[in-house]
Protein backbone atom coordinates (compact mmCIF):
# COMPACT_ATOMS: atom_id res chain seq x y z
CA UNK A 1 0.00 0.00 0.00
CA UNK A 2 2.87 2.57 0.88
CA UNK A 3 4.71 1.84 -2.33
CA UNK A 4 1.01 2.57 -4.21
CA UNK A 5 0.81 5.89 -2.32
CA UNK A 6 4.31 7.03 -3.45
CA UNK A 7 3.93 6.57 -6.50
CA UNK A 8 0.81 7.91 -7.01
CA UNK A 9 1.73 11.01 -5.09
CA UNK A 10 5.32 10.96 -7.77
CA UNK A 11 2.46 10.68 -10.47
CA UNK A 12 0.62 13.95 -9.26
CA UNK A 13 3.87 15.90 -8.49
CA UNK A 14 5.47 15.11 -11.78
CA UNK A 15 2.10 16.16 -13.41
CA UNK A 16 1.59 19.18 -11.08
CA UNK A 17 5.43 20.21 -12.21
CA UNK A 18 4.70 20.12 -16.10
CA UNK A 19 1.13 22.02 -15.55
CA UNK A 20 3.07 24.61 -13.80
CA UNK A 21 5.86 24.85 -16.37
CA UNK A 22 3.26 25.24 -19.13
CA UNK A 23 2.44 28.41 -17.34
CA UNK A 24 5.32 29.91 -17.78
CA UNK A 25 7.08 31.55 -20.89
CA UNK A 26 5.81 28.86 -23.21
CA UNK A 27 2.81 30.43 -23.04
CA UNK A 28 3.67 33.36 -25.36
CA UNK A 29 3.14 33.16 -28.64
CA UNK A 30 6.34 33.27 -30.14
CA UNK A 31 9.46 31.74 -28.64
CA UNK A 32 11.44 34.28 -26.24
CA UNK A 33 14.80 32.67 -25.63
CA UNK A 34 16.67 35.24 -27.37
CA UNK A 35 14.91 37.96 -24.85
CA UNK A 36 15.89 35.30 -21.78
CA UNK A 37 19.76 35.39 -23.35
CA UNK A 38 20.12 38.61 -23.78
CA UNK A 39 18.54 40.21 -20.80
CA UNK A 40 21.21 39.10 -18.52
CA UNK A 41 23.97 41.07 -20.50
CA UNK A 42 21.45 43.83 -21.30
CA UNK A 43 23.85 47.04 -21.12
CA UNK A 44 23.05 50.25 -18.84
CA UNK A 45 20.88 52.82 -20.77
CA UNK A 46 19.25 56.59 -19.84
CA UNK A 47 16.53 57.75 -21.66
CA UNK A 48 17.28 59.37 -24.65
CA UNK A 49 19.62 56.20 -25.76
CA UNK A 50 20.12 54.66 -29.51
CA UNK A 51 19.62 50.99 -29.37
CA UNK A 52 21.01 48.64 -31.77
CA UNK A 53 18.40 45.76 -33.07
CA UNK A 54 19.69 42.34 -31.73
CA UNK A 55 20.38 43.57 -28.54
CA UNK A 56 18.66 44.67 -24.99
CA UNK A 57 19.59 47.68 -22.58
CA UNK A 58 18.80 47.87 -19.22
CA UNK A 59 16.72 51.57 -18.45
CA UNK A 60 17.19 53.31 -15.91
CA UNK A 61 13.88 55.38 -16.46
CA UNK A 62 12.82 59.16 -15.21
CA UNK A 63 9.53 60.11 -14.01
CA UNK A 64 7.04 60.35 -16.53
CA UNK A 65 6.38 63.94 -16.20
CA UNK A 66 9.83 64.57 -16.72
CA UNK A 67 10.33 62.94 -20.25
CA UNK A 68 10.01 64.62 -23.30
CA UNK A 69 8.24 62.38 -25.72
CA UNK A 70 7.53 62.84 -28.82
CA UNK A 71 4.21 62.31 -29.22
CA UNK A 72 1.83 61.89 -25.94
CA UNK A 73 1.94 58.19 -24.79
CA UNK A 74 -1.43 56.45 -26.05
CA UNK A 75 -2.22 55.12 -22.85
CA UNK A 76 -1.85 58.48 -20.43
CA UNK A 77 0.38 57.52 -17.78
CA UNK A 78 -0.45 57.51 -14.19
CA UNK A 79 1.18 59.82 -11.81
CA UNK A 80 4.12 58.88 -10.04
CA UNK A 81 4.95 55.72 -12.85
CA UNK A 82 8.63 56.16 -14.83
CA UNK A 83 9.50 56.21 -18.42
CA UNK A 84 11.93 56.63 -21.38
CA UNK A 85 12.31 57.14 -25.06
CA UNK A 86 15.03 55.70 -26.95
CA UNK A 87 16.56 56.14 -30.99
CA UNK A 88 16.38 53.09 -33.11
CA UNK A 89 16.88 51.88 -36.57
CA UNK A 90 14.44 49.61 -37.85
CA UNK A 91 15.74 47.38 -40.76
CA UNK A 92 14.61 47.77 -44.41
CA UNK A 93 12.05 44.61 -43.42
CA UNK A 94 10.62 46.92 -41.18
CA UNK A 95 9.54 44.64 -38.55
CA UNK A 96 10.67 44.79 -34.84
CA UNK A 97 9.64 42.79 -31.66
CA UNK A 98 10.09 44.54 -28.75
CA UNK A 99 10.14 42.51 -25.36
CA UNK A 100 9.92 44.59 -21.61
CA UNK A 101 10.58 42.55 -18.46
CA UNK A 102 8.10 44.12 -16.99
CA UNK A 103 4.99 45.90 -17.02
CA UNK A 104 5.06 49.39 -19.16
CA UNK A 105 3.62 51.05 -21.85
CA UNK A 106 5.43 50.78 -25.31
CA UNK A 107 4.61 53.29 -28.22
CA UNK A 108 6.98 53.47 -31.19
CA UNK A 109 6.91 56.69 -33.26
CA UNK A 110 8.06 56.86 -36.87
CA UNK A 111 7.33 60.27 -39.16
CA UNK A 112 6.25 62.01 -36.26
CA UNK A 113 2.99 59.34 -36.00
CA UNK A 114 2.48 56.58 -33.60
CA UNK A 115 2.22 53.14 -35.04
CA UNK A 116 -0.29 50.71 -33.72
CA UNK A 117 1.44 47.16 -32.86
CA UNK A 118 0.92 44.22 -35.01
CA UNK A 119 0.71 41.59 -32.72
CA UNK A 120 0.43 41.55 -28.69
CA UNK A 121 1.73 38.71 -26.35
CA UNK A 122 1.80 38.87 -22.37
CA UNK A 123 2.56 36.55 -20.01
CA UNK A 124 2.48 36.89 -15.85
CA UNK A 125 4.45 34.38 -15.27
CA UNK A 126 7.31 34.02 -16.88
CA UNK A 127 10.51 35.22 -14.94
CA UNK A 128 11.63 38.01 -16.42
CA UNK A 129 10.06 38.75 -19.22
CA UNK A 130 6.54 40.21 -19.03
CA UNK A 131 5.41 40.87 -22.63
CA UNK A 132 6.81 41.22 -26.22
CA UNK A 133 4.85 43.20 -28.90
CA UNK A 134 5.60 43.35 -32.92
CA UNK A 135 5.26 46.24 -35.21
CA UNK A 136 5.25 46.20 -39.06
CA UNK A 137 7.33 50.05 -39.96
CA UNK A 138 9.25 51.82 -42.63
CA UNK A 139 12.53 51.47 -42.71
CA UNK A 140 14.62 53.97 -41.00
CA UNK A 141 14.45 56.05 -38.20
CA UNK A 142 11.87 55.55 -34.92
CA UNK A 143 11.29 56.23 -31.35
CA UNK A 144 10.45 54.07 -28.87
CA UNK A 145 8.28 55.81 -25.62
CA UNK A 146 7.99 54.05 -22.76
CA UNK A 147 5.77 55.23 -20.22
CA UNK A 148 3.72 53.59 -17.05
CA UNK A 149 6.25 51.64 -15.63
CA UNK A 150 5.70 51.46 -11.84
CA UNK A 151 9.77 50.65 -11.10
CA UNK A 152 12.47 53.33 -12.18
CA UNK A 153 13.82 49.93 -14.26
CA UNK A 154 13.16 47.92 -16.88
CA UNK A 155 14.96 45.66 -19.31
CA UNK A 156 14.07 46.10 -23.14
CA UNK A 157 15.02 43.60 -25.88
CA UNK A 158 14.74 44.94 -30.00
CA UNK A 159 14.75 42.28 -32.19
CA UNK A 160 13.21 41.27 -35.50
CA UNK A 161 10.50 38.36 -35.32
CA UNK A 162 12.08 34.86 -35.79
Amino acid sequence: MRKVIIGLFAILAGTSFAMAADTGCETFKWPVEREQALFPEARAAQSGATLTVGQAADFSLEAVDTVSFEVPPERAPKAGTFGATANVTVPPDGELQLSLSDEAWIDVVQDGKTVKSAAFSGVKTCPGIRKSIRFKLAGGAAIIQLSGAKKADLKLAVLTPE
